[in-house]
């Protein structure tokens, strides 16, 4: 009984120590099992968290690289605007003054390369050919001597058909490389005689130029306007007529529209709408540097051209400054005269333009500026370019004996005047007192019959070979005040001086040369005439004042 007590006791042991052991086991495969399933939630944890911070420093240079990019944006746009308001200052250094040697192309001549036709091909070495002599054993082997002999006839024989084929490959080579250099040379003549031909057209251009042929001083201020740099879209386009009786250049010129002012103020990027918005410049702002822009254009013009002007063929300039767009109601074509005024070369370089206000420099000018530009609000020319279109100067030539035009210089006295008096009737003027000046001219006083700006307007012309002088317009000053005229108009067959333009300037005077004349009687009165001076012309009254 006790012994089956006892194996009972120790089974009941065992067994407690195997359910022990299996408990203990299964802990430990939980807590395997739970460090386990602790690590993982930690690495995914910290997977996820670094995905979130990925995202986070993905969002974060996302962010900047939008931010930067609208950085740049608004960079841009100050930079134009700030081009926009210096174009006056930042050209003052410059000087587009044209050197007509520096005009002259060098001719570029390529360097012969002949290539593989250079390099001769090496003759062929008789030596190698033939056999090795006998050594002095073989010498008196039998056979020995006739077999080398023929070997030596072979050689030879071989010998001279590669020196043959040599000598033919050679000649040939020397023939195309005589041919190649027979073509470089012919290229080469050909670009020295396309630059001889260029340099001789500059040549007589610049012979053109010294002698105040007006084309060729048309082209010359033309090249000076296309050398001046502007930002992008302006349009940089202008006519030019030169009158040499008065040193005058007339010119209109091309102003960029609106548009050239940006219509966004600033750009800035939003983080909530992951957008780039705009926002808007102020239309007054925009207004006043268009202003601003079209004023300083018109200075930095005139800069530009009396500055270049070393062979001083400029004492006097007129400005129109005109902008094309087009009609919104109509959709034609509209062209708008904003600016426009006429000035001295005396008067302009006295102006310290890098200290002035642009616009209130061209009031000084008495320049006529449009009330509202952004508006397109019109002024009227203080002279219209086709007036001075080079199509009305007569030029004379071996021909101008078949000329059928009446020649003005021909008229009586009466004739003239009856021409005269016609023309502004056909103006739209009403002529009430008509009489011959004493100088073989015309004083006419007439009058406009429009309500606003009609009235009293003296006329006086002058048949003048010589340019009239500044005398002449202060007598028709005085006729102007003396009858109480709202405008008196000096036309002549010749021209004026620079004090003549400096008087009237201001003044309610017009003065119109030879070639506005001619353009006048052809566009109203339906006369082609033209003015051919008679050697022993002389005029009545020599003006010493001229200038």
């Amino acid at each position: 009984m006790t012994r089956r007590s006892s194996f009972l006791h120790a089974i009941v042991q065992s067994q407690r120590e195997a359910k022990r052991q299996r408990d203990a086991q299964m802990r430990a495969q939980a807590l395997a099992r739970t460090q386990a399933v602790q690590t993982a939630e930690k690495a995914q944890k910290a997977y996820l968290a670094a995905q979130k911070a990925d995202q986070k420093e993905r969002a974060q240079l996302y962010f900047e690289s939008q931010v930067a990019q609208v950085d740049l944006q608004n960079e841009q746009l100050e930079r134009v605007i700030a081009q926009l308001e210096n174009l006056l200052t930042e050209s003052l250094a410059n000087d587009e003054f044209i050197n007509f040697e520096k005009l002259k192309q060098a001719p570029i001549i390529p360097y012969f390369n002949p290539g593989p036709l250079a390099v001769a091909e090496p003759p062929p070495v008789q030596q190698r050919y033939f056999p090795p002599e006998l050594s002095g054993i073989q010498k008196f082997l039998p056979g020995a001597k006739e077999k080398h002999a023929q070997e030596m006839a072979k050689a030879q024989e071989l010998y001279q058909m590669d020196a043959n084929a040599h000598a033919a490959r050679e000649a040939a080579r020397k023939q195309r490389l005589m041919e190649a250099r027979a073509m470089y040379d012919r290229q080469v003549a050909e670009i020295r005689q396309q630059v001889e031909a260029q340099h001789a057209e500059i040549d007589t251009f610049q012979r053109d130029f010294a002698a105040g042929a007006p084309p060729a001083i048309v082209e010359y201020f033309s090249m000076v306007l296309d050398a001046s740099s502007y930002p992008e879209n302006f349009p940089q386009h202008a006519r030019l007529a030169y009158v040499p009786e008065s040193k005058q250049l007339v010119m209109e010129y091309d102003f960029p529209s609106l548009e050239i002012i940006p219509e966004v103020g600033s750009y800035k990027y939003v983080r909530a709408k992951d957008e780039v918005t705009e926002m808007m410049r102020p239309l007054a702002q925009r207004k006043t540097l268009y202003t601003s822009v079209i004023a300083q254009v018109t200075l930095r013009t005139l800069k530009v051209l009396f500055k270049a002007d070393r062979a001083g063929y400029l004492e006097t300039i007129v400005f129109n400054g005109y902008v094309a767009t087009i009609d919104k109601g109509t959709g034609r074509p509209l062209r708008t005269c904003l600016v426009t005024l006429r000035t001295s070369r005396e008067i302009f370089t006295q102006l310290e333009l890098s200290r002035v206000d642009p616009l209130a420099c061209l009031k000084v000018l008495n320049a006529s500026v449009s009330k509202s530009p952004a508006e397109l609000a019109p002024v009227q020319p203080v002279l219209e370019f086709n007036m001075v279109d080079s199509r009305f100067i007569e030029e004379t030539d071996v021909l101008s004996g078949l000329d059928q035009r009446p020649n003005l210089m021909d008229l009586t006295p009466s004739e003239f005047e009856s021409l005269i008096t016609n023309l502004f009737q056909k103006m739209g003027l009403e002529t009430r007192l008509t009489q011959a000046s004493c100088d073989d001219g015309v004083d006419c006083v007439a009058f406009d019959t429009r309500s606003i700006f009609g009235g009293i307007v003296v006329i006086q012309a002058k048949r003048y070979k010589h340019t009239v002088g500044v005398s002449a317009v202060r007598d028709l000053f005085g006729m102007v005040q003396n009858e109480g005229a709202s405008k008196g108009i000096l036309v002549t067959t010749s021209g004026y001086g620079k004090a003549s333009f400096k008087f009237a300037d201001g003044k309610p005077l017009e003065l119109l040369g030879g070639s506005n004349l001619l353009y006048l009687l052809k566009e109203y009165a339906g006369v082609e005439a033209r003015i051919v001076m008679p050697e022993d012309w002389k005029d009545p009254q020599p003006d010493a004042q001229g200038e």
